[in-house]
């Protein structure tokens, strides 16, 4: 069986990717995608791929518009508060910052055609740029990928020593946030669970190929559905209290009877 894949390269999926980790039953097309959040509205709104990594908070949002994907028990990506959803939230249940007194300003439409976003977020105009705005005063802070310069003294942290803070964080509460997972589509799940196990086990296979987590390190890419649920039911939390999912869901919902048993 070939399956239509969407996958990154990072350390984990490297043997996967390069084939030095394989299947005698399955084989991968990966989308020649240098940026796969690219492909992310391909994923839920035409449900191009049979597995593909995924957004959390995309997924959430796509779980909750009933779209047919289905959640493994795999973290692809995993870094301390890198994404919007994990920033907003940290900010306010840790630094008791109110949401909706502040003005959101984003760059492209979500990727679930059905979400409408808050009254409190407006799109930038065509061709701004975060970095350039926040150095241009047209925004008071921005959530940025890249690194501050070396010799910028117009930018600084929001948190001034953030390693130290993301350190503490992870004692407080155990948990790494997710920022990809891996999902299916729900109908290949339904009819060929074996071939979704099979993925599974490829993954699994592909990061320990690549000697993670490194001897004492924190593993920032779980499997398993009892190693993601802290992160998982922390990631609907926010959700729910950004107004990016109407209603809460259940870990457990996040899965079918087939995914759900994967990892135990």
């Amino acid at each position: 069986m070939k399956l239509k894949t969407l996958l990154g390269d990072y350390p984990n999926t490297r043997a996967l990717k390069s084939g030095q980790v394989k299947s005698e039953h399955l084989q991968f097309d990966f989308a020649a995608e240098k940026t796969v959040n690219k492909a992310f509205k391909r994923v839920v709104r035409e449900v191009e791929f049979d597995v593909a990594e995924l957004a959390i908070a995309t997924f959430l949002q796509a779980k909750a518009y009933g779209k047919p994907l289905v959640l493994l028990p795999v973290g692809i990506r995993a870094y301390a508060q890198t994404t919007p959803l994990w920033v907003r939230g940290i900010l306010q249940n840790e630094y008791g910052v109110d949401l909706d007194r502040v003005k959101w300003v984003t760059f492209e439409d979500p990727h679930v055609a059905e979400y409408r976003e808050p009254d409190a977020v407006e799109r930038a105009a065509a061709g701004k740029k975060a970095r350039d705005m926040l150095l241009e005063g047209e925004l008071d802070a921005a959530i940025l990928s890249e690194q501050r310069d070396a010799g910028e003294t117009r930018i600084q942290p929001l948190i001034a020593d953030a390693p130290a803070a993301a350190q503490a964080w992870y004692r407080k509460h155990g948990v790494v946030p997710i920022n990809h997972m891996v999902v299916v589509k729900q109908s290949l799940s339904e009819s060929d669970p074996a071939a979704v196990a099979e993925v599974y086990r490829l993954l699994a296979e592909s990061k320990a190929a690549a000697g993670l987590p490194k001897a004492g390190e924190i593993d920032g890419f779980t499997f398993g559905v009892e190693a993601c649920r802290k992160a998982l039911e922390m990631a609907i939390h926010f959700a729910v209290q950004q107004r990016l999912i109407p209603k809460p869901l259940t870990v457990d919902e996040l899965f079918d009877d087939h995914t759900r048993k994967l990892g135990r």
